[in-house]
């Protein structure tokens, strides 16, 4: 089975995806992302995978919703593998810029092609790292689903713009945050003249980044090539530091969030998030009922005391990462 449910108490859609059930769970003997394996070429440096268990599928039936409160519809979208190396050991903070700028350009790319797919209505980019994130395979990757709804999160998100905009003269949410974080600069963590790193005021995870791109635009689209470019150092940067913060691989969520694609806001601001679940050296964070049920999040630190140690963290892939990854490989 393979369809849309409508949660009538969150206003929100819920992907039931039965096949997803048999993916594999961290296999220790194979994996399909490996050259050799018959399922991607026998040299590549980045590259796009058919998702082998999608809960999007340009196969499935339209998203056409009527409202009621068990309400059904189509999945029709798209779920891809984005392979970052075809090195099956490498953490993702090993990447090299090269390889980092090429995956950058293949979310563009990908973010294209959807876009004159008038059943998508956004792109989410993401990337789930270690395996208290729930990774299922540990060859360093992301993932693009082309979904054909405006998820609830970047709903709420467009909302609060608007609401700002209307209340401020027209103004950015996103980019008045950004300008008071630069002024400010006690949560700052890096940057350069075209995207800015700084852990959020209220930020919900430990360690939490927010990753904004200083000029306004709503999608990876409307970025030139030196903001690409930029883009990919600033991550590269940012993963160097998480891995360095407690000398090895960090669990973590990152999210490129980007508007929607069928209907552009002038209210959206693409940017990142950064969200590690590791809140010190031998304990994580667990989103247990207080943050999952009730959606209030407990922070252990504060933002201005993480933002400093990051700042002070230096860029470096630790070795110990390099070992856990080849650990909880083949």
């Amino acid at each position: 089975m393979n369809e849309l449910r409508w949660h009538a108490l969150l206003q929100q859609w819920v992907v039931v995806s039965t096949a997803r059930q048999n993916r594999p769970q961290m296999p220790a003997d194979w994996c399909p992302f490996d050259p050799g394996s018959g399922r991607v070429p026998e040299n590549y440096d980045v590259y796009i995978y058919p998702n082998d268990f999608p809960a999007f599928s340009p196969d499935a039936p339209p998203f056409a919703p009527e409202p009621g409160l068990f309400d059904k519809t189509g999945p029709r979208g798209a779920c891809d593998v984005v392979l970052y190396s075809p090195e099956h050991t490498l953490p993702p903070s090993a990447l090299s810029l090269e390889n980092w700028r090429k995956v950058v350009d293949l979310w563009t790319l990908r973010t294209r092609e959807h876009s004159e797919n008038p059943d998508i209505a956004l792109v989410a980019v993401f990337e789930n790292c270690g395996e208290a994130v729930g990774v299922t395979m540990p060859h360093p990757h992301g993932q693009i689903y082309a979904m054909p709804f405006i998820p609830p999160m970047v709903q709420r998100e467009l909302s609060s713009a608007r609401l700002f905009a209307d209340a401020n003269g027209g103004d950015c949410l996103f980019c008045r945050l950004l300008s008071e974080e630069l002024r400010m600069q006690t949560r700052f963590v890096a940057g350069d003249e075209h995207f800015a790193a700084f852990v959020p005021f209220a930020a919900r995870f430990p360690a939490e980044i927010a990753l904004y791109s200083r000029r306004h635009l709503w999608t990876l689209l409307d970025l030139t090539d030196a903001e690409r470019q930029s883009l990919a150092e600033i991550i590269s940067v940012v993963r160097r530091k998480y891995d360095n913060l407690y000398g090895f691989m960090l669990p973590l969520m990152m999210v490129v969030k980007q508007g929607p694609l069928q209907l552009p806001d002038e209210h959206y601001h693409f940017h990142l998030q950064f969200l590690p679940l590791q809140r010190s050296p031998t304990k994580l964070k667990y989103l247990a009922s207080i943050e999952t049920a009730y959606g209030t999040f407990l922070a252990d630190t504060t933002p201005e005391e993480m933002a400093k140690t990051l700042r002070e963290c230096e860029p470096v892939t630790p070795a110990s990462s390099i070992r856990q990854m080849d650990h909880s490989g083949s």
